[in-house]
C-alpha cells in the first residue's frame, strides 16, 4: 500500500492517545491503588489541570510532527513498514529507560496492557486501510468519532458536550471530506474510531493500576514482539533504504514514545472528557507540521477549522474543574 506523504497527518495518534474515570469516580478525579501501596488518588485543581493541558499539547505536537516525518518514508517502505519500525523503536526507547517488570503482574494489570497492544495495532491498520479506500479527509473525520463519543458520554455538563460538537465541526471543516459509497472503507474508519476510543479508556486504566510508565513500557514491549515477525516478512518483500529507516525511527520516537509517556502523565491530571476533546488539537498540529515539513499550504477551510478547534479547547480548559473529593491535592 503506497500513500501520499500527507496521508499520515490529520488522524489520531497511530500508536497512541486517552481514557475514562474509574467507575464511581467523578470526572475530575482519578482513583486507584498501585503496587507498593501508593495511592494515586488525585484531584485536578488549577495547577495540575494546567500541567495536564501543557502535556496534552506537547504530546499532540510531537505526534503530528513525527507523523509528518514518517510520511516521508511512505514511498520507500509504505505505511506498514513505518508502523512496524515505529512499534519496534518505541519498545527500544522505553524498555531501557523504564525497565518494565513483566513478572509479578496481576491479572487486573495484564488485561488493560494486552488491550492496549490490540488497539495499537487495530487503530493503525484500520485507519490506513480506510485512507486507502475512502481518502484521508473522510477517514480521519470518522475516526474522530471515537474520542468525541468518549467526551460526550463521560461528561456530565452540557458545555463539554457543546465544546465536543464544536471540535467535531472543526475537524469536519478542516478535513473537508467528500461523499463516498465505499461502505467497507467507512466500516474500517469506524473500527479505527472505536480503537481510538478504546485506547482512551485503557490508557487511563493502565495509569491507575501501574506506577510510572510501567504499563506503557510493558504494552510497547509486547506490541513490538507482535510486530517483529510482521516487520521481517514485510521488509523481505520491500527492502528498506537507510533514509527510510532513519525517518521511520524518528517517527517512532516523536509519534509513539513521546506521546505514550506524555498521554499517560496527562491522564493523571485531567478528566477523560477533557483529554478526549483535546485530541481535536491533532489536526491543528498536523496542518502546521504539513506546512513546515511537507510544504503544504493552508486553505480557508483549514483556517476556519483550526479556529473552531482552538475555540473548543479554550472553552474546556478555561473552566475550573469540580472534584468530588475533599482530601485536596495528593502529590
Amino acid at each position: 500500500m503506497s500513500l501520499h506523504p500527507a496521508s499520515a497527518l490529520t488522524g489520531g495518534p497511530l500508536v497512541g492517545s486517552p481514557a475514562a474515570p474509574a467507575q464511581g469516580s467523578s470526572p475530575g478525579t482519578a482513583t486507584g491503588p498501585v503496587p507498593g501501596g501508593q495511592d494515586v488518588t488525585a484531584t485536578t485543581p488549577g495547577g495540575r489541570r494546567g500541567t495536564g493541558i501543557a502535556l496534552m499539547l506537547t504530546g499532540s505536537a510531537s505526534n503530528q510532527t513525527g507523523a509528518a516525518i514518517g510520511a516521508l518514508a511512505f514511498p520507500a517502505i509504505g505505511p506498514v513498514g513505518v508502523v512496524a519500525i515505529r512499534q519496534l523503536t518505541t519498545a527500544l526507547v522505553l524498555t531501557p529507560l523504564v525497565r518494565p517488570r513483566v513478572r509479578g503482574l496481576t491479572r487486573q494489570q495484564w488485561w488493560p496492557v494486552l488491550g492496549l497492544v490490540l488497539v495499537f495495532s487495530v487503530m493503525n491498520l484500520s485507519l490506513y486501510a480506510a485512507i486507502e479506500r475512502i481518502g484521508l479527509g473522510l477517514a480521519v473525520t470518522l475516526e474522530f468519532l471515537g474520542p468525541l463519543t468518549v467526551a460526550v458520554i463521560s461528561s456530565r455538563r452540557a458545555i463539554d458536550g457543546i465544546a465536543a460538537l464544536v471540535a467535531g465541526l472543526g475537524v469536519l471543516v478542516l478535513t473537508n471530506p467528500g461523499p463516498t459509497t465505499d461502505f467497507v472503507g467507512i466500516g474500517l474508519a469506524l473500527v479505527a474510531a472505536a480503537a481510538w476510543g478504546g485506547y482512551i479508556l485503557l490508557n487511563r486504566t493502565v495509569g491507575q493500576r501501574m506506577p510510572g510508565l510501567q504499563g506503557t513500557a510493558v504494552a510497547s514491549l509486547v506490541t513490538a514482539g507482535v510486530w517483529l515477525p510482521v516487520a521481517l516478512i514485510w521488509f523481505s518483500l520491500h527492502p528498506p533504504t537507510t533514509a527510510a529507516i532513519g525517518l521511520a525511527v524518528a517517527c517512532g520516537v516523536l509519534a509513539s514514545a513521546v506521546p505514550y509517556a506524555v498521554d499517560l502523565l496527562a491522564l493523571r491530571r485531567v478528566p477523560a472528557q477533557v483529554f478526549s476533546i483535546f485530541t481535536s488539537i491533532n489536526p491543528v498540529w498536523a496542518a502546521l507540521a504539513g506546512w513546515a515539513v511537507l510544504d503544504q499550504m493552508l486553505g480557508l477551510n483549514q483556517w476556519v477549522g483550526i479556529g473552531l478547534i482552538a475555540l473548543s479547547n479554550v472553552v474546556v480548559s478555561a473552566r475550573p474543574a469540580k472534584t468530588a473529593s475533599a482530601r485536596g491535592p495528593s502529590g
